[in-house]
């Protein structure tokens, strides 16, 4: 009974922040400043709730409606802010409740009411290249192109409104081309075969520059199917098929005469029709034709397609108008072991693939392509040393010895029709 009496006591003498028995203080509680403030108003409907913390770290934000409905959102991994999982509602009052605590449980918690803006006069149609439930080769670039070029100075935060995971984790970075019109993700080397890749452009409300937002928010998530390399060499009038890293077909070509000349440059399928209509009306050289199993290469209007015509010049003379000539059994069988997203390389020819004219983010290297990134690249993304002068593949163009204008019926990253070189 006197053992059983003690303990109590013992107990008692321990109870108290143990900091303080040794002479410490606790911790004082974080510090928390969020944002937008109070009574902000005019908000665009992509607004989140920036974060800020001193001496602890995030430990809950409550977002609600009007109605009191909460929000579903989720903090970004960096910790900066808390982002909505879709846009807010336009010409609404919302209120953000966020809390933060240290390692001690002090906790300190701030609140803050905004409004978002009236729905904008001006959208900014935008459109994502990858598609849900799809198989695509290895070397498809992620892109979002948009149907006017985005200001240099909306560029990063349009950048940080894209979100792409992996797996297993292949980590890249998103960069811009010259044009402003399109933006493309990819990592250091191709992707993984079996890879799964998510995608959310959370674009919608987002300032674009000027008086303009972004349409709506576009999401995918697909799987990356085996290596099938396309090598095309001006010098043979040959087409190397390669599957898994294996030569399995070579295939006699026709390529583009001296006047409309192919363009050389790695570039990545992006359309496969089994059969679509060529219109040049209006070029110096018109001509509508329908061909069949035509893969599209470039925006400018370079396929590879069944060419009956010319089957007596493959693997001899280019007579083509930019694009690249087989036969029709070759053609269709080139359908069948192909995928949107494969990396077709031509090389030899007299003029380079323009950087934008197609998704050309392969076409250049891993130190020039991360130039184009609107944001910092993270350090184990960052080149190991710095650019060697220029891109691999120089652009070029009319002025300087690229295709006509004939050529180039749709040169916008949003296609708009299957015109091409025949």
């Amino acid at each position: 009974m006197l053992v059983m009496a003690a303990i109590p006591l013992v107990l008692a003498g321990c109870t108290g922040n143990p900091l303080e028995r040794v002479g410490r203080k606790a911790p004082p509680p974080p510090k928390l400043a969020i944002t937008p403030a109070q009574d902000s108003r005019n908000l665009p409907t992509s607004v989140e709730i920036g974060t800020a913390v001193t001496g602890g770290k995030v430990a809950d934000v409550v977002v609600t409606d009007p109605k009191g409905t909460r929000v579903d959102g989720a903090m970004r991994a960096d910790g900066t802010s808390w982002m909505p999982s879709k846009a807010l509602a336009n010409k609404q009052t919302y209120t953000a409740q966020v809390t933060a605590k240290n390692d001690a449980g002090k906790a300190v918690t701030q609140k803050t009411t905004f409004s978002t803006m009236d729905k904008p006069a001006k959208r900014t149609v935008t459109n994502l290249n990858l598609q849900s439930d799809q198989t695509y080769g290895v070397a498809l670039p992620v892109t979002v192109a948009f149907d006017s070029a985005i200001p240099k100075d909306a560029r990063a935060g349009i950048q940080r409104r894209l979100l792409v995971s992996t797996d297993p984790p292949q980590p890249g970075v998103w960069a811009w081309d010259e044009t402003g019109k399109q933006v493309s993700y990819r990592a250091p080397d191709f992707w993984r075969p079996g890879t799964t890749v998510t995608v959310r452009a959370a674009l919608d409300g987002v300032p674009m520059g000027g008086d303009s937002f972004g349409d709506t928010d576009r999401a995918g998530t697909a799987k990356i199917g085996n290596r099938v390399f396309l090598e095309i060499d001006n010098a043979t009038k040959q087409m190397s098929v390669f599957k898994d890293d294996v030569l399995v077909k070579k295939i006699p070509v026709s390529m583009g005469k001296s006047s409309t000349p192919t363009s050389s440059g790695k570039m990545v399928i992006m359309e496969k029709h089994e059969s679509t209509v060529f219109d040049t009306t209006g070029s110096p050289d018109p001509y509508v034709v329908t061909v069949a199993n035509a893969q599209r290469l470039t925006w400018g209007g370079e396929f590879i397609h069944a060419a009956p015509w010319s089957v007596g010049d493959q693997g001899y003379a280019n007579v083509s108008h930019g694009c690249t000539n087989v036969s029709d059994e070759n053609a269709e069988w080139l359908m069948n072991t192909t995928r949107i997203g494969d990396l077709v390389t031509i090389k030899g020819t007299e003029v380079t693939l323009d950087q934008g004219n197609g998704w050309t983010a392969w076409n250049v290297s891993w130190d020039q392509f991360v130039k184009g990134s609107a944001l910092p690249v993270p350090a184990d993304l960052k080149p190991a040393s710095p650019a060697p002068g220029g891109p691999a593949n120089a652009p070029g163009g009319p002025a300087n010895g690229g295709p006509p204008a004939a050529e180039k019926p749709s040169a916008s990253p949003t296609p708009s029709s299957s015109s091409g070189g025949r």
